[in-house]
């Protein structure tokens, strides 16, 4: 895409808004200089501190509201009580073409209850799913759904297949992503009636998808595939799993350097390499979870992430335009549309058509 990313920001949303918000726009910049900015939030708050940053001053815009979403709101309330939000006016701006993407720090919940309601689905997509990637072994990994789907069918497992191998391809510029479904073993036996559906699906009806079967939870951070799909209640449990792992490995070695006078000279010897060890597992390099499968782009900053996360969020949004990954997702659709079939609530075979919601 060329010519400038205008990008609508929800200034308001997560612990450290809108600091937080407004350098991380500046930070974002870096990378890509042709970003324009909507901030929507509280102008007497954001205002003043665009002014003192000389980058900001001429590529963004304060769209004033003082309606935020907390976040401790219900997504129903956030989308019926609060559409003079922050977040929701945000949202509107890519709707209505003001803006090409939309990222927010605020409620998750609220964000993809309202973003689904604003931009819908993607033809052919029945549910979005939280997708982000997390660093593995020697590579990074897709994973999908991060919560947004709790209880899933083995359509909507087939199709969010569909969409993490796109985005394998916009994001991590892979040519042929190895794809796989999340299961308690790797044999073609394991599992329960879901998964043994999805699993028959994909094989049967994504040719297009280099799709390997099944993986456990040890392959994911191991790096031996490059997306793992699986239902957002499962998804959640293990980034959340994910994360405090990697919080009990960095507390373990903390402690650990600080019990003795030695540990710390070695850890003054060992202190480059470990820099870059643990540079990897940055939660702020790793921030920036798409709502995937809107008919717009959305993206979750987590919540509690400082300026340089925020930037990381706000360059996901961006990449993800430049390379037009919706299109991407609906040549993909159509492809698997030729041969793909579905099994009805009914028990019927039915063909799965991309013109067609699959509820």
């Amino acid at each position: 895409m060329s010519g400038s990313l205008p990008i609508a920001l929800d200034a308001m949303g997560g612990d450290k808004a809108p600091h937080s918000v407004i350098h991380g726009a500046r930070l974002a910049l870096r990378e890509y200089p042709n970003l324009k900015f909507r901030f929507y939030g509280d102008s007497a708050v954001i205002e003043p501190v665009i002014r003192k940053i000389k980058e900001l001053r001429d590529i963004s815009e304060v769209v004033h509201t003082e309606e935020v979403v907390e976040m401790h709101d219900k997504a129903s309330v956030a989308l019926r009580q609060r559409k003079n939000s922050s977040m929701r006016l945000a949202i509107n701006a890519v709707s209505k073409k003001e803006a090409c993407a939309v990222v927010s720090a605020g409620n998750t919940g609220a964000l993809m209850a309202t973003a689904k309601y604003v931009f819908k689905t993607l033809n052919g997509i029945a549910r979005p799913a939280i997708t982000a990637t997390i660093p593995a072994h020697q590579r990074r990994v897709v994973l999908l759904d991060m919560g947004a789907n709790v209880d899933c069918t083995a359509e909507h497992l087939a199709q969010f297949a569909v969409m993490g191998d796109a985005y394998a391809r916009v994001v991590l510029g892979l040519e042929k992503p190895k794809v796989a479904l999340l299961n308690v073993g790797a044999e073609d036996s394991k599992g329960h009636e879901l998964v043994q559906s999805a699993h028959q699906l994909i094989k049967d009806s994504m040719h297009q998808i280099n799709y390997v079967g099944f993986v456990e939870g040890n392959d994911i951070l191991e790096g031996t595939v490059d997306v793992v799909v699986t239902d957002g209640f499962t998804g959640n449990i293990t980034l959340k799993t994910a994360e405090g792992s990697a919080r009990l490995i960095f507390n373990a070695l903390k402690d650990a350097i600080q019990s003795s006078f030695w540990a710390k000279i070695g850890y003054m010897l060992a202190k480059p390499a470990i820099s870059v060890a643990l540079r990897k597992f940055d939660p702020r390099r790793n921030n920036g979870a798409i709502l995937l499968g809107l008919n717009g782009i959305a993206v979750k900053s987590h919540g509690g992430t400082d300026a340089k996360g925020f930037a990381h969020a706000i360059q996901v949004a961006a990449k993800l335009v430049e390379q037009d990954i919706n299109n991407k997702i609906i040549e993909e659709l159509k492809q698997t549309a030729i041969k793909a079939t579905v099994v009805s609530h009914s028990g019927t075979v039915q063909p799965l058509r991309v013109s067609e919601t699959i509820n």
